[in-house]
């Protein structure tokens, strides 16, 4: 369905992917609102009325006014949350959950609108157990893989693996050392390693696959844009100076398995991430429903932003 309404961006303030793509719309005289969850209530607000055909209503921000009904799509990127400084204890908390469940409610169920992504598929593929076994359905090989709060599990499962065991985060929350932005790096772990402070939440413990390369695989609607990433690092986002990129073609069963997954979830778009082994094979490790994509155009030519502001002009809708 072809609409002439606004492409609705829900992002936090810095996100240069978001600003490549919004400048892109407005390039082609897409009408863009720009909002972040943080902004409300502060210079956000809004009136939904719920119709026999559905949510009706306006969202304001301080330079754009959006009817409810004409949204002709929702990029839900990376917004930084609701934030109540001003209360404290139970009023924050009640504010907050109101604030999510109202205005996150509302933009969850705009009549008509192309979602990339539904913000509530996002929230479900964001589970990496879900997305693993997912993975399995979908066709693709996967490591051998345990989630576990338990030492001994941990342990045999390390020593059964004659190769090396990796130890991942299941969720990779930022965190700050000295002002420094840092997260919980990927690491090769052994059994002697393990001590009684797995007891005390989840771990991802997993086969290391002996790999030439890696690859990131960005899914945009029907376009499929896969990169292979050389370097000599276990987790290439630790160090992108090392890092050379090319162009490559998924084979057909692994670019079938990608849509498989992605309608498993109700994605339109995604970003996968590969081992390649030595003998050429493709290992599942990961898809990010939000993940970055855009670093990948300058290093390689593909059209990539244009992709997705075709999608959400909805060009091919």
């Amino acid at each position: 369905m072809s609409r002439s309404g606004p492409v609705l961006v829900v992002t936090m303030k810095d996100d240069p992917t978001a600003d490549l793509v919004i400048r892109e719309l407005h390039g082609r005289e897409v009408p863009v609102v720009r909002l972040d969850s943080g902004d409300f209530p502060a210079t956000l607000a809004f009136a939904a009325y719920v119709t026999p055909d559905g949510i009706e209503g306006s969202l304001t921000t301080p330079t754009r006014t959006a009817d409810l009904t004409g949204i002709r799509s929702l990029y839900y990127r990376r917004p930084s949350g609701f934030a109540f400084p001003h209360l404290s204890g139970h009023d924050a908390r009640f504010a907050l959950t109101q604030a999510r469940y109202g205005l996150g409610g509302v933009i969850a169920s705009l009549p008509g609108c192309l979602y990339v992504n539904h913000p509530h598929r996002i929230g479900d593929a964001e589970f990496k157990p879900s997305g693993l076994a997912a993975a399995v359905t979908s066709g693709f090989d996967v490591p051998a893989t345990l989630v576990t709060s338990d030492p001994g599990a941990a342990r045999t499962f390390i020593k059964d693996h004659c190769g090396p065991v990796i130890y991942k985060p299941l969720s990779t929350p930022l965190y700050r050392i000295g002002g420094v932005s840092c997260t919980v790096e990927v690491k090769t772990v052994t059994a002697d390693e393990i001590d009684d402070r797995v007891s005390g939440t989840a771990h991802l413990f997993q086969h290391l696959v002996p790999k030439s390369a890696d690859v990131r695989v960005t899914v945009i609607g029907d376009r499929v844009f896969a990169v292979r990433i050389e370097s000599a690092l276990l987790d290439w986002r630790t160090d992108y100076e090392q890092l050379v990129y090319s162009v490559v073609q998924p084979p057909p069963h692994i670019t079938a398995s990608l849509f498989r997954y992605l309608s498993l979830f109700g994605l339109v778009f995604g970003a996968f991430d590969f081992a390649i082994d030595h003998s050429g094979g493709w290992w599942f490790l990961e898809c990010n429903p939000s993940g970055q994509w855009a670093w990948l155009e300058p290093e390689t030519g593909l059209p990539m932003v244009a992709a997705m502001a075709d999608l959400l002009e909805r060009k091919c809708a």
